[in-house]
């Protein structure tokens, strides 16, 4: 029993944190995205100190672009994460099958032209705002949840650490 490939694709806009980024290809791996695209030169200049510990860099292609809506992939719907008024709470959004969702910079927000061009706005209703990588997580874990996943002891067999043979 396994996760079924899914068609989901992650923008970052001009990310600074290579330790956030790792993250995310981590999230990545764990939740089945295809490809992770980032605009901007900060992460470019420090993506050499990451920390993805579960090397997803050499397994997700991780690709700098000048612009995000240029490699929207074929079929996505485009959704911005982003706590702007008028955006959809994230409990009640139902994800796209093809989705291509775009995050905006750690100490900033998605500017207004980007979310022109976006299918869908959502934002997580917490009482701050949340860190990118955390960002990231909650939002492929709430598709995970909302989607009819295969479950079962062959999933936690093949997701847990090599060191967990722990059952009940």
């Amino acid at each position: 029993m396994q996760l079924e490939k899914q068609q989901i694709s992650i923008g970052l806009s001009n990310p600074k944190n290579p330790v956030n980024v790792a993250s995310i290809l981590r999230a990545a791996g764990c939740y089945g995205v295809a490809s992770v695209f980032y605009t901007g030169q900060r992460y470019r200049f420090a993506k050499d100190f990451n920390a993805d510990t579960k090397a997803f860099h050499k397994t997700i292609p991780t690709i700098g672009v000048e612009n995000l809506k240029e490699v929207v992939p074929k079929g996505a719907k485009v959704v911005a994460v982003e706590l702007v008024e008028g955006a959809t709470p994230l409990p009640s959004f139902t994800h796209p099958d093809n989705a291509f969702y775009i995050l905006g910079p750690e100490d900033g927000s998605l500017d207004s032209r980007v979310l022109s061009w976006c299918d869908h706005v959502v934002y997580i209703p917490t009482f701050s705002c949340m860190n990118l990588a955390a960002t990231a997580n909650v939002l492929l874990y709430d598709r995970l949840a909302k989607s009819n996943y295969k479950h079962g002891d062959g999933l936690i067999r093949k997701s847990r650490d090599n060191n967990n043979q722990t059952k009940i």
